[in-house]
């Protein structure tokens, strides 16, 4: 992006000259303006002047450049239009598994501007969950405790490796717990939830102060859960409005949270402790979650999130 300056008459020669020479000084040579009205025998305000000038007639051009594949303007657009207190749109190919990838990576160095010392970190399950934890060089030495139960898929991390892996790094304690994420009918469910390890891990939930999820899209390919489950249960789900997910809790196109029945079966944190955590940091790929990430945020469930630019342009039209 390339600074526009309103254009003037062009400078006489000897000035543009002296504002060339002051305009090396300051931009190039980092010297300050009274340094340079030291140097040069001119007023602070003669520099102020010519530097000025130097921009306004084209001699000195400031270019900001993004690096690190992050698209900064569209990242402030998207902050700006859902009232968010930080957003991260990373730029990269439209391929799944490179998109979890970046975007977790970024996810990682977000959180690590979020999470400090007396923190709780709450993490459940998700691919791009498991590519953040991946990324992370260290924590601070806060707890870690799982959010949900586990989704069984072949090659993939389970959340009991997830919150292991992330304490590790933080030194700290792993509150985890050996729990299937979707049971066949609501009571084997809520004897689940009985179970010793499972009622202690969900009961520290109430003192998570940093939780990161991950936004799935009700639709085939754009959940796991949604992918999980019959397509009788999926259509059930579906009447009901829902449009998308985080940590198994729904909600429809505004953002307001549903209670299929499927939500009985689950071994999960409910709608009130998603509330009650001061900080959620989510996630989110590819420009078909869009209508399920806009939800998500006009519910106001989250406060920070990363997304890959598709995912990103898609939010914008949107907002």
């Amino acid at each position: 992006m390339t600074e526009t300056v309103p254009e003037r008459a062009p400078l006489r020669a000897p000035d543009a000259v002296l504002a060339a020479e002051v305009a090396r000084r300051h931009y190039l040579g980092g010297e300050s303006k009274v340094d340079i009205a030291s140097a040069l025998g001119l007023s602070r305000f003669k520099v102020a002047r010519l530097l000025e000038s130097a921009r306004a007639s084209g001699i000195v051009r400031i270019e900001i450049v993004d690096r690190g594949g992050v698209d900064s303007e569209l990242s402030a657009e998207l902050r700006d239009a859902y009232g968010l207190a930080r957003c991260v749109v990373v730029d990269c190919a439209d391929e799944p598994a490179l998109r979890r990838t970046r975007v977790g990576t970024a996810g990682a160095e977000l959180l690590l501007d979020v999470v400090g010392p007396g923190d709780v970190l709450g993490l459940p399950w998700a691919r791009t969950l498991s590519a953040l934890v991946e990324a992370l060089p260290a924590l601070p030495a806060v707890p870690v405790v799982q959010l949900s139960g586990s989704m069984v898929i072949p090659g993939e991390h389970t959340p009991v490796d997830v919150v292991r892996a992330a304490a590790a790094l933080a030194g700290a304690e792993a509150h985890v717990y050996y729990a299937p994420f979707i049971l066949d009918d609501a009571s084997s469910a809520a004897a689940m939830r009985r179970q010793p390890a499972v009622a202690s891990a969900l009961a520290r939930v109430a003192e998570v102060t940093v939780a990161v999820v991950s936004i799935g899209a009700w639709r085939d390919g754009h959940s796991s859960i949604h992918d999980a489950l019959p397509p009788e249960t999926r259509a059930e789900v579906a009447a009901t409005g829902a449009v998308g997910e985080a940590l198994g809790v729904f909600f429809d196109e505004d953002g307001r949270e549903l209670h299929p029945e499927l939500v009985d079966r689950m071994v999960t944190v409910d709608g009130a402790g998603l509330r009650g955590v001061r900080e959620v940091l989510a996630l989110a790929t590819g420009p078909e979650k869009a209508t399920a990430v806009r939800a998500f945020l006009l519910g106001g469930w989250g406060r920070s999130l990363v997304v890959d630019r598709a995912l990103g342009r898609a939010l914008a039209r949107r907002a």
